[in-house]
């Protein structure tokens, strides 16, 4: 047996409106084909017949309501009206003269009120309830219960209480994606589990696979078996409101067919034309809504249900439009695309996010009415709009969609082929893929120099993007010389004030920095700042990202509170343009904490070091390069504070995926031996500190030069771990090296130079007094 399931809600609620103390209470049930709007009137009157003494009288609007409701008065009440009364004046006899107590009139399936229903129960006596069930939205004073769908478990219910628990246990994931697809829908789920339970051997997965592929003309969805309370299929049910519609509303109906099964902003409904004409789709909207067709989700966003798109998608086959439809809804699509930026903010991430799955579809189904020139736009707008987000899994496979389509459509050869590859590449290197971006962006520059020529703003872009890469990876002798191309070619094409200029600025400094050049790299990073500043105003990720690098040059020159004042600007830029869950706010928490860190401010460093941690896990995955950082600084902390036995596991986890994800001729890799080989020798372990200050420092003499602050600092320790050993022969020469390099770099002032010039003049007071 069929259980009634998933509508106690709506009974309880449908009770109370027929019998609110008002002079004539008419409840309509209102609600698209299938919803099982009669199911409910049926279920109601079954379960109230104690409450209506005065009987209840089901009527069909199919047939002449009056011509019924005096058969049931003669037949049921044994009543005579005159025949010389109208029909009209015959119907209100019957109601005069009816049994005593409460009377409910249902009148199933009305399509026009006024004609079918009001000429004959305008005026009745209070105690006669009317309950209607129709896919019309009639208005006050008739009060309305609407049905939507059934919830997901109260469909599952109602499928498992006609095929068996057993059937849904065997396969309980495709039960749930079965009942998602046909969208809930009552008459849905009872014609599909009643088809099932007609075939045994015919499994979820089967049922499933069938649907998808044959869609509304599957043979479960085609017809009601007698039984049931409905009496036609799904397409058959749909219909009858088909053909109530008049004028632009079945070409609406089609149209939205063409959107993806999700909610849809009306304004990218409105820039849909016919003929390359506007159209005024208001009036088709409101009919399709009247029927129940059509679902308001919201202040100017509706959407089609599961079974309804598949039934405007048939009807969209045989209508003279459907090609203009498509190639207009393209047009609209791509223009949204084109209007995401590289790097979207928060709020233009929200303003767009209703559109991506439409852009999506467009992209995935309709991509041969999109023409060749914006072809790459469906799928660069689904990637903009996740890798801004820091989304970098969600992305990448549009970013792959993209390079293939592109080689597919255009040929191998294109300048958009060159585009591709480089945002691929951008992406892996984002990820820390860099193994895997570098031959992209090697092909992404080789093809933009053939078609492009030497001289081209993408070929700039492709010098700047490869020499990123190399930066990240240690090849400082690579990425410089393509740094200063990509600047020069910039500044010949754009002139000195654009923001392209701006980015090769930064980059360069960035460059600088790594290479221990601070003195070059912060004129650099002053003027990105600054232009970015003029071109961009305050507030703009740009600017964000100069302030943070700016800081971050600070911190290691010393000038904490510098550093500080430049963090927490950027920090709290990013989180008002990009929200709380970014990898550019964990990364700026990270550089925060090691502000204050480097002041001794333990207690305000941890919870930012441990903030940063969680979210760079969360968001890029436990292998991440950044994840790697994260651990090493917060392995920092505990050492600094004798907190070893926490320090060690990080340390170690921080080197093997330091060396797991960049190799181990890297300049992490060499941070990490050092800050490990530090924890050693705060334990007494010198053999093993010795060992791997040894490691780091000719690591980081062969990468980075014998006159880099990271040389000096490999000096300085491995002199400090020989003083702690005392053997003060050898840490006197390291000691001198190292302050040399630091005054060099650093300058006299400097937290470091000043360190390693009290540790001189320590061991120089031991030397003495051993003489």
């Amino acid at each position: 047996m069929v259980e009634f399931v998933g509508r106690e809600a709506e009974l309880q609620n449908l009770h109370w409106l027929l019998q609110e103390n008002q002079q004539i209470a008419i409840a309509a049930i209102a609600g698209m084909g299938g919803v099982g709007k009669t199911e409910l009137a049926l279920q109601y009157a079954n379960s109230h017949s104690v409450t209506y003494q005065g009987g209840i009288c089901w009527l069909s609007a199919s047939q002449d309501v009056g011509v019924q409701l005096v058969d049931f008065a003669r037949n049921k009440l044994e009543l005579n009206p005159p025949e010389d009364l109208g029909l009209v004046g015959r119907v209100q006899y019957c109601l005069t003269k009816w049994h005593q107590g409460e009377v409910l009139l249902v009148i199933d399936n009305v399509t026009n009120y006024r004609e079918e229903v009001r000429c004959y129960l305008e005026s009745v006596p209070s105690r006669f309830k009317q309950l209607i069930t129709t896919r019309e939205k009639l208005q006050l004073p008739i009060v309305r219960l609407d049905l939507d769908v059934l919830t997901p478990l109260a469909a599952m219910q109602l499928l498992k209480s006609i095929v068996g628990r057993e059937r849904l246990r065997r396969e309980p994931l495709v039960a749930r994606r079965l009942c998602k697809w046909l969208g809930y829908l009552p008459l849905g789920l009872e014609l599909v589990g009643r088809y099932l339970l007609g075939d045994e051997e015919l499994s979820l997965t089967e049922m499933l696979q069938d649907l998808e592929k044959e869609r509304l003309k599957n043979k479960a969805l085609k017809k009601a078996q007698s039984e049931m309370t409905a009496t036609e299929g799904v397409a058959a049910a749909f219909e009858l409101s088909w053909r109530s519609l008049q004028e632009n509303a079945p070409l609406l109906g089609c149209l939205l067919s063409l959107f993806a099964l999700a909610p849809i902003p009306w304004e990218l409904v409105e820039g849909i034309t016919i003929n390359n004409e506007a159209q005024n789709w208001k009036k088709a909207r409101r009919d399709l809504l009247q029927l129940h067709l059509l679902q308001r989700k919201g202040e100017g966003i509706y959407q089609l249900h599961p079974l309804l798109r598949e039934f405007f998608q048939d009807k969209l086959t045989g209508l003279e439009q459907a090609e203009e439809f498509k190639r207009s809804l393209c047009r609209v699509m791509v223009a949204v695309a084109k209007d995401i930026p590289q790097e979207p903010i928060l709020e233009q991430i929200n303003a767009v996010s209703f559109a991506i799955p439409h852009i999506a579809e467009v992209a995935n189904n309709l991509i041969e009415y999109i023409s060749d020139d914006d072809l790459i736009w469906a799928f660069v707008g689904n990637a903009r709009f996740y890798n801004g987000q820091g989304l970098y899994t969600q992305a990448e496979p549009w970013y792959q969609q993209c390079l293939e389509a592109t080689k597919k459509l255009l040929g191998e050869e294109h300048p958009d082929v060159a585009t591709s590859l480089n945002n691929l590449a951008e992406l892996y290197r984002s990820q820390g893929r860099y193994s895997e971006a570098e031959p992209l962006y090697i092909q992404a520059l080789t093809l933009g120099h053939k078609l492009l020529g030497d001289e081209h703003l993408d070929v700039a872009t492709s010098l700047n993007n490869l020499a990123v890469l190399y930066r990240l990876q240690g090849r400082y002798s690579e990425a410089e010389p393509l740094y200063t191309q990509a600047l020069a070619l910039r500044r010949k094409l754009l002139g000195e004030e654009h923001l392209d200029v701006a980015q090769s600025f930064n980059n360069l400094a960035v460059l600088y920095y790594g290479q221990g050049k601070y003195s070059e790299a912060e004129p650099l990073y002053i003027q990105a700042l600054a232009l970015r500043r003029k071109l961009l105003g305050e507030e703009h990720l740009d600017v964000a990202q100069s302030l943070h690098n700016l800081a971050y040059l600070y911190r290691s020159q010393g000038r904490y509170s510098e550093a500080e004042h430049l963090c927490i600007q950027a920090l709290a830029l990013y989180r008002k343009l990009l929200g709380e869950e970014h990898p550019f706010v964990a990364q700026t928490l990270n550089n925060l904490a090691a502000v204050y860190d480097f002041q001794n401010r333990y207690s305000e460093a941890e919870p930012l070091y441990i903030e940063a941690l969680a979210l760079t896990c969360k968001l890029l995955g436990d292998e991440h390069r950044d994840v790697a950082q994260s651990l090493n600084n917060l392995a920092l902390l505990y050492n600094y504070q004798g907190r070893y036995s926490e320090a060690e596991p990080l340390y170690i986890e921080a080197l093997a995926l330091t060396r797991k994800l960049l190799g181990e001729g890297h300049p992490d890799v060499a941070a990490c031996l050092n800050n490990l080989a530090y924890l050693y020798r705060d334990q007494d372990r010198y053999s093993e500190a010795e060992d791997l200050h040894i490691q780091a420092l000719e690591l980081r003499r062969k990468l980075l030069g014998e006159e880099h602050p990271d040389v000096a600092q490999s000096l300085n320790g491995l002199a400090g771990l020989y003083n702690f050993q005392g053997r003060y022969s050898e840490a006197e020469p390291l000691f001198i090296q190292a302050l040399d390099i630091f005054e060099q770099r650093l300058g006299i002032n400097h937290p470091n130079t000043v360190t390693v010039r009290k540790n001189l003049a320590d061991l120089g007071d031991r030397l003495n007094s051993q003489q």
